[in-house]
């Protein structure tokens, strides 16, 4: 392909390889609400939210979350993720080509500013985005196209010129509604729940961040 005039990416599951262990924290508390979620399940229904949408569909299936439930879970995510969280293998090796290519990158996520700064901040990439961008922060989180129109923005680009790397469905339906190309991300493999929906939805996958220079025409 030609290369792409910005490439904008997802934080969680793309950057960092934090869905694991939040994923787990998450199965931990909510059992404790006397909801037992499997991880698959987690997958399936819940990646790419915000803790305030699980917190929403967990009460509207019936079980009860105390009122400061999103507030605590977010102390403990936090605290949890400082300890220190993995960069997906090889995504700074992609940094480095886009850098080499003199191509602009920036972040989008529905994570708060405050969990990027934990988990981008600690592996001191921040300077090397144009822009690390939360839905949450502008009100408009994924699906809303909102998140990436502005990301594009930050990077000079036009949103049809740029491509979006995502690993959730929510995250895709965000670029597609924005009419930015996306490429699905699918370290699980393809049949991985968040795989098959990004299939479903028409996003090409592929499973390693070494395929993505070459994906991008770099």
């Amino acid at each position: 392909m030609t290369p792409p005039q910005a490439v904008l990416f997802d934080c969680d599951g793309v950057i960092v390889d934090s869905e694991g262990p939040t994923f787990d924290l998450l199965i931990q508390d909510l059992a404790l609400h006397g909801l037992h979620l499997t991880r698959h399940q987690l997958e399936s229904d819940y990646i790419g939210g915000t803790i305030e949408s699980v917190a929403q569909k967990v009460r509207a299936g019936g079980t009860a979350l105390p009122e400061d439930w999103v507030a605590r879970f977010y102390d403990q995510m936090y605290a949890l993720l400082a300890e220190g969280i993995a960069l997906v293998p090889g995504v700074v090796q992609v940094f480095d080509a886009l850098d080499a290519a003199g191509i602009p990158y920036a972040v989008g996520s529905n994570g708060t500013p405050h969990k990027m700064q934990i988990t981008l901040g600690q592996h001191g990439l921040i300077p090397r985005f144009r822009a690390v961008l939360s839905g949450q922060a502008i009100g408009k989180p994924k699906p809303a196209p909102d998140l990436y129109f502005a990301a594009a923005a930050a990077c000079g680009a036009d949103p049809d010129r740029c491509v979006v790397i995502e690993d959730s469905p929510s995250g895709a339906r965000a670029a597609l509604a924005a009419g930015i190309p996306c490429l699905g991300f699918a370290a699980q493999g393809p049949d991985a729940p968040p795989a098959r929906r990004l299939t479903a939805l028409g996003v090409p996958l592929f499973s390693g961040m070494d395929e993505l220079p070459g994906l991008l025409g770099l």
